[in-house]
């Protein structure tokens, strides 16, 4: 299975900001404080127009992530960012999955993480 056939998915309507994905990763991969690899980013808050502003949180994987890869070849069926998530806003699986389910809403992002 190469990694390159993987990513993550996230669906940024639903992101809280919660950064229990970053907490979960550094758990499983015991990376010291200020290390993980996933980040969450804040975007905004601006206006946009009268009532209605930017404001939304993107996970974004670092170079440090590796979808988990001893994990899941422990038997584990996702990576502990994607277990873990509270709002559920983040898919695992091969890209052209993902692509599918990509193209099905507007607000997601693609992560081929290598």
């Amino acid at each position: 299975m190469s990694m390159a056939e993987y990513g993550l998915l996230i669906d940024m309507e639903w992101c809280t900001g919660c950064h229990t994905c970053e907490i979960a990763c550094q758990t499983e991969h015991g990376m010291a404080p200020g290390q993980t690899g996933i980040k969450i980013f804040e975007v905004g808050p601006w206006e946009i127009s009268e009532g209605a502003w930017q404001f939304s949180y993107i996970p974004t994987p670092t170079d440090q992530c590796d979808l988990c890869a001893t994990r899941r070849a422990g038997g584990k069926d996702l990576p502990s960012c994607v277990k873990h998530c509270q709002a559920q806003c983040m898919a695992f699986g091969r890209l052209e999955d993902l692509q599918v389910k990509l193209g099905e809403k507007p607000k997601q992002v693609l992560f081929s993480v290598r």
